[in-house]
């Protein structure tokens, strides 16, 4: 019997495969990598323009001359040749190929690291180099070795303030940054069922911090919910009696609120042993954490409170901004004294938007907190969007259960 991965990609473990892609897709900092690399293939025409999308996120709008110019030279040739184009404010390439674009059993591929995210529906979905990208833009094809899997077995569920965030940390911790290199992770058990859709997102999102391919969960009734939501039917499935790696138990009504420390993501720490450490920056958003429920659990903390320290909210994609908006999510955060960007990828790559200062400390959901990468010389603890509203209102790291 097989795990997902080798049902998706028709090949056991260890096995190398070549695959149609489904979907593939690159934003403004890797999408013009990949057509510098496609004009040195010389004439080539993409075989499967309507399967790709080029989605402006990373520095959107542009921060200057030079960055503008590039996204104008990927902006035309993407028109040009068809491919499915998001300009600025439209949001991040995980978030919009997550709202009804991906379906169960694809094999989907992003030029960006945390494309596992598309797991969460049970697609094979990784990253891929701009080269590689460009070759996938040229043929319609590529190529796997098709990955051993860890299984992540949860129980439980989720108690107050303990978020799909706080699961994410605690894996990542017990697995290590390098603990799942070249694997797939497959989330199974009776507690994935509690896991909502955005948590899920979440899960697979991170599974890339611990070396792995791509993270998975088996399509089901939550999956078949929200696709529905868009539009298409889809058809459910439980694991087979499979042969695993390694098996990773974790019951999810023992979790407690938890940060992973500067400057390793796998350095993972209860909030409390934190707590009262000075903050300069809050920030709430990314491809882990921009979704709408962070948004809402996030003002559900600061609804009639002040920030004490400035704080950065960016939502994920567009949609978000504007659910957030017609439910008065918005309201609430802007009420609290929060600065609110254009959805994309916000201060989380080092770029614009909120980048630290040398010696600064900041707090963000994001998913990534290695040294200098938001900021040189500054320190960022990593944490659930509740546990930072928390902490934007005291203005030091705080753990969400003081507000219950």
């Amino acid at each position: 019997m097989s795990t997902l991965s080798e049902i998706i990609l028709k090949g056991g473990a260890g096995s190398f495969v070549d695959c149609k892609v489904d979907r593939a897709f690159a934003h403004d900092g890797t999408g013009i990598q990949a057509l510098v690399a496609l004009r040195g293939l010389g004439d080539v025409k993409p075989a499967c323009p309507e399967k790709v999308s080029v989605i402006y996120d990373h520095i959107a709008p542009a921060n200057n001359t030079t960055t503008a110019n590039l996204q104008h030279e990927l902006r035309e040739f993407s028109k040009q040749a068809g491919f499915c184009f998001h300009d600025i404010g439209d949001g991040i390439c995980h978030q919009i190929m997550s709202e009804g674009v991906c379906l169960p059993g694809e094999v989907v591929v992003g030029a960006d690291s945390h494309s596992c995210t598309l797991g969460a529906f049970g697609a094979f979905a990784t990253g891929v180099g701009a080269s590689d990208m460009a070759a996938i833009w040229a043929s319609g094809e590529t190529w796997f070795k098709v990955p051993e899997t860890i299984e992540i077995n949860l129980d439980g569920d989720f108690r107050q303030f303990c978020e799909p965030k706080d699961l994410a940390l605690t894996y990542v911790k017990k697995l290590g940054m390098d603990g799942a290199t070249y694997k797939a992770l497959e989330f199974t058990g009776e507690g994935a069922v509690n896991v909502p859709m955005d948590g899920r997102l979440t899960l697979c999102n991170m599974a890339i911090e611990t070396g792995a391919k791509t993270g998975l969960f088996y399509p089901d009734a939550v999956t078949k919910e929200y696709l529905a939501g868009f539009g298409h039917s889809i058809k459910t499935a439980k694991p087979e009696e499979c042969s695993y790696e390694k098996t990773v138990d974790i019951d999810i009504g023992d979790l407690e609120p938890v940060l992973a420390v500067p400057h390793r993501v796998d350095t993972v720490e209860p909030v409390t042993r934190y707590s009262g450490t000075p903050l300069d920056q809050v920030f709430l958003g990314t491809c882990t954490n921009g979704r709408y429920e962070d948004l809402k659990r996030f003002a559900d903390i600061v609804r009639g409170r002040k920030v004490s320290v400035r704080t950065i909210v960016v939502p994920a994609s567009r949609a978000v901004l504007m659910q957030a908006l017609k439910t008065g999510v918005l309201s609430d955060i802007i009420d609290a004294g929060c600065s609110i960007g254009t959805p994309g990828c916000g201060p989380c790559l080092g770029a614009h938007m909120g980048v630290l200062g040398e010696g600064e400390v900041g707090l963000s959901t994001a998913n990534r907190n290695f040294k200098n990468r938001m900021g040189v010389g500054a320190e960022y603890y990593l944490c659930s969007p509740s546990t930072a509203a928390a902490s934007a209102v005291r203005g030091e790291i705080t753990s969400p259960e003081e507000f219950a």
